[in-house]
C-alpha cells in the first residue's frame, strides 16, 4: 500500500502541532507501509519526500491563492497512491483535487476548522473566504474524516452538518516518548534567563486568537510574587496580534520580576529542559481541538493548568494530571469567554493552587506520564490510522 501524505508543514518547517503530528505519524507509519510525503515549501533531502514552493506567478498574490497553486501541483503528483491523506485546509484541496483526478480515496485529519477561527481574516483577509470553502467542500466529499478528538468531532458535525457521522472517526494526537521526557539541567535554563529555584508556570505555543495568551498574561497579574511566567511564544499570526502581546508582556515585567519570553522556537532538549524545570504547565486557549502542547509537557511530568474547552478534558484529567479552569463561551465561532473577567480570574486562582503545593504538582506530573504511555502513543495511533486506510481499499 502506497498513501500520500499531503502537508502544509514538515520538517524543517514545522511551526505547530500539526506539523508535529504529521511529522510523528509518518515516522510510524513507514514501518508498516510505503509513505510519501508532499509537503509545502522548498525540497527536502528525506527519502519519500518532495518539497513544493509557492509558484512564482502567485508571488505577489493572496496566501490562499498561492496555497491553491501549491495544492495544484501536488495533486499531479499523487498518481499511483492507494490514498491520499490531507493534513489542515493548506493541503485539503490537494487531497481533493487527487479525489477526483485519479479516483484515490481521501483521507483528512481535521486538526482546526476555519468556522471555529473567524480572527483568521486579520491574517488571510478575503483569502479567509477563499480557506473556508475549500475546507467545507473537503470535508463533504472526503471518503474518511479523522477528527483528534471527541470534542473536534462535535465541532465538525456542528460546523458541517451534511456530513454524515459514520464517515467521521477518533484518532487522538501522540507524543513521542522517547524524545519528550524529564531533563533536569539546571545550568542550561539558567542561560535562559529562568531561575530553576523559583516556582515557575510555563506557556509553550504559538501567538494567535486561539491561544489564549492574552488571557493568561492578565492573569498572571494576580499571581503570588515569587510565580515566574515563562513563555516559550512565536510565529504571530497578525502584526496586531503581536503589538498587543507585547503590551501586555512589557506591562507585566514593568510590575513583577521573573517574567521570561522565549520568542525563538526552542530545540526539543532545551524545551525539555525548560518544561522540566516549571511546576505547572498553563494551556489558556479558548480553541484547542488537542492540545499537543499538553501532551509534551505530561510527558515531561509536568502537571497541566488547561481551559475545559475543545479536546483538552481528554487529555488533562482533571484532579489526577492537572486542573481544568471552567470557561462559558460564545457560540458565534470566536470562542470568546462571555465574561473574560471571570476567565481570567479563575484561571489564576487555579494556577496559584497549582504552585501552592509543589508536592501535589510533582505527584499529578508523574500521573500525567503514565497517562500519555498508555493513552497517547504513536504506534497506536499509526495501527488505527491504517485501519481507517484499509477500510477504503
Amino acid at each position: 500500500m502506497r498513501v500520500d501524505v499531503i502537508t502544509k508543514e514538515y520538517p524543517p518547517n514545522v511551526y505547530g502541532g500539526a506539523g508535529v503530528h504529521v511529522t510523528e505519524l509518518v515516522k510510524a507509519l513507514r514501518s508498516s507501509i510505503d509513505v510519501e510525503v508532499r509537503a509545502f515549501g522548498a525540497a527536502v533531502t528525506e527519502s519519500g519526500t518532495t518539497g513544493y514552493p509557492d509558484l512564482a506567478e502567485l508571488a505577489d498574490a493572496n496566501g490562499a491563492l498561492k496555497t491553491l497553486g501549491v495544492d495544484i501541483a501536488i495533486a499531479q503528483d499523487v498518481a499511483g497512491a492507494d490514498v491520499v491523506h490531507s493534513h489542515t485546509w493548506y493541503a485539503n484541496a490537494a487531497g481533493q483535487l487527487a479525489q477526483m483526478l485519479h479516483g484515490v480515496p481521501h483521507v483528512l485529519t481535521a486538526h482546526s476548522l476555519e468556522p471555529l477561527r473567524p480572527w483568521k481574516a486579520e491574517q488571510l483577509g478575503g483569502g479567509y473566504r477563499v480557506s473556508s470553502w475549500i475546507e467545507k467542500q473537503a470535508y463533504e466529499t472526503a471518503d474518511k474524516v479523522i477528527a483528534v478528538s471527541e470534542g473536534m468531532k462535535r465541532d465538525i458535525l456542528r460546523s458541517y452538518p451534511s456530513i454524515d457521522e459514520t464517515k467521521v472517526d477518533v484518532v487522538y494526537n501522540g507524543i513521542d516518548l522517547t524524545s519528550w521526557r524529564r531533563l533536569d539541567e539546571p545550568e542550561l535554563v539558567r542561560s535562559l534567563g529562568i531561575d530553576p529555584d523559583r516556582p515557575a508556570v510555563v506557556f509553550v505555543g504559538r501567538i494567535t486568537r486561539q491561544k489564549g495568551l492574552p488571557y493568561l498574561l492578565r492573569a498572571a497579574k494576580l499571581l503570588p510574587d515569587d510565580v515566574q511566567l515563562i513563555l516559550c511564544a512565536g510565529a504571530p499570526d497578525t502584526p496586531e496580534i503581536m503589538q498587543e502581546v507585547t503590551g501586555l508582556v512589557e506591562e507585566l515585567q514593568a510590575e513583577r520580576s521573573g517574567v521570561v519570553w522565549i520568542e525563538r522556537i526552542l530545540p526539543r532538549d532545551e524545551l525539555c529542559a525548560v518544561l522540566s524545570a516549571a511546576t505547572v504547565f498553563v494551556c489558556p486557549s479558548i480553541y484547542e481541538p488537542l492540545g499537543i502542547v499538553n501532551l509534551e509537557a505530561m510527558a515531561c511530568s509536568l502537571p497541566v493548568v488547561g481551559t475545559a474547552t475543545g479536546g483538552i478534558p481528554e487529555v488533562v484529567a482533571d484532579q489526577l494530571t492537572g486542573w481544568l479552569v471552567p470557561i462559558d463561551q460564545a457560540t458565534d465561532g470566536t470562542g470568546t469567554p462571555l465574561d473574560p473577567e471571570r476567565f481570567v480570574n479563575d484561571l489564576a486562582a487555579t494556577l496559584t493552587h497549582a504552585v501552592s503545593d509543589p508536592g501535589l504538582a510533582a505527584l499529578m506530573g508523574r500521573a500525567g506520564r503514565l497517562r500519555a504511555e498508555a493513552d497517547f502513543s504513536w504506534g497506536g495511533i499509526a495501527d488505527r490510522t491504517l485501519e481507517i486506510y484499509r477500510s477504503l481499499l
